[in-house]
């Protein structure tokens, strides 16, 4: 079975090192012997879904986004919003991750409209408010049991993300501001899309989650075959660099 990784717009949103997340992806797989394919989606370009499928939203600036707005208000965004419906696999990071709530406002005060599939929106930061910068260490439910994970990332954003009600974080900030830099959140999921402020790139240091999102493919697509593990020794140290630095003392 072929799992087609969909890098959405490419072009424009790969904002520090985001295309290091479709390397992860097509690399783990490759090492398992599963053939990946890894598609560049732009502006004005269709979805081709092959029933295997991962989509991956990298971080743009305010520019970027309100060029996407257009393309998403069509065919394109609404066939999204039905992938993930249908349980496909999406990851938004940063501003792919705005665009998967109700809207995102422009600190010129232009509400851009999203896809809405996410109950959320972001609001510019306030005057005086400084951007939400820095390293960060979140822990994260995991998805196939009762025990907490930890991943780690990057965040740059001066949007502040706030949650609806129908809303479930994608985890709970133990360093860095993660949403909004008050509520502790960071990120959100739904179903088999996960939206995340952390770029960094998030996935070559946190294997577990590039592996919870091809199993989750693989399934989606009737796949039953459990993923053989992998020696994930450098990535495992890439991460206790990052948490070791950050981790509050005790």
């Amino acid at each position: 079975m072929k799992l087609t990784i969909h890098h959405l717009y490419a072009d424009m949103m790969n904002m520090y090192g985001d295309r290091g997340n479709v390397i992860s992806l097509e690399k783990r797989c490759e090492w398992r012997g599963i053939d990946a394919e890894v598609l560049d989606v732009n502006i004005g370009e269709s979805l081709r879904p092959t029933g295997c499928d991962i989509f991956l939203f990298g971080g743009g600036q305010d520019q970027e986004q309100t060029l996407l707005v257009e393309d998403l208000s069509g065919p394109k965004g609404r066939e999204l919003v039905s992938i993930i419906e249908d349980g496909g696999v999406v990851l938004g990071v940063c501003g792919g991750y705005q665009l998967m709530g109700h809207y995102y406002e422009t600190p010129e005060g232009e509400r851009l409209p999203g896809l809405g599939v996410m109950d959320l929106h972001t609001e510019p930061r306030k005057p005086g408010e400084e951007r939400l910068i820095g390293n960060v260490l979140v822990r994260v439910p995991d998805p196939v049991g009762d025990s907490l994970r930890e991943v780690v990332g990057f965040e740059n954003h001066g949007g502040r993300t706030m949650l609806g009600e129908r809303a479930e974080p994608l985890g709970r900030v133990v360093a860095g501001h993660g949403n909004n830099g008050r509520d502790g959140t960071e990120g959100a999921r739904y179903k088999n899309a996960y939206g995340t402020y952390l770029h960094g790139s998030l996935l070559p240091k946190n294997p577990w989650l590039t592996d919870q999102l091809v199993q989750a493919a693989l399934r989606h697509a009737g796949e039953e075959r459990e993923l053989e593990p992998l020696d994930d020794g450098a990535e495992e140290e890439a991460f206790r660099s990052v948490a070791g630095r950050v981790r509050p003392r005790r």
